[in-house]
């Protein structure tokens, strides 16, 4: 509404991130995790995520992190870490379909419509 816009000072439409920034998110992401995805793989997953959010990709990241997890047969809560198994192109592949991208084109087209009406820069 008007009066809702004129309070914010700055109104800034960030786009969604392109692909070499999705796979910078699933780097970082995983940077501490044990995972035997190879770049080119982060580039394959980069490419299929396209249209995902900043948000969609932490969630796709975190629903493939517990793909080792839910293998186990045992109490988590007992479980040697060393028996865990890395992260997997699987894991992702499989992620990907519970994950799905959360703006639809669409949406992006009103986002860019307002922009460029009310935007800031």
């Amino acid at each position: 509404d008007e009066a809702a816009r004129r309070r914010f000072l700055k109104r800034l439409y960030i786009p969604l991130p392109n692909k070499a920034a999705r796979k910078k998110m699933m780097e970082n992401l995983l940077r501490d995790q044990k995972h035997t995805i190879s770049d080119e793989q982060f580039e394959l997953m980069a490419t299929k995520t396209k249209g995902y959010s900043g948000s969609d990709m932490a969630g796709l990241c975190s629903e493939a992190a517990f793909g080792p997890i839910r293998c186990l047969n045992e109490d988590i809560r007992n479980v040697d870490v060393a028996k865990v198994r890395p992260i997997s192109m699987d894991d992702f592949e499989e992620a990907l379909g519970g994950v799905r991208a959360s703006v639809g084109s669409q949406d992006l087209k009103l986002y860019e419509e307002w922009n460029t009406q009310f935007g800031s820069f």
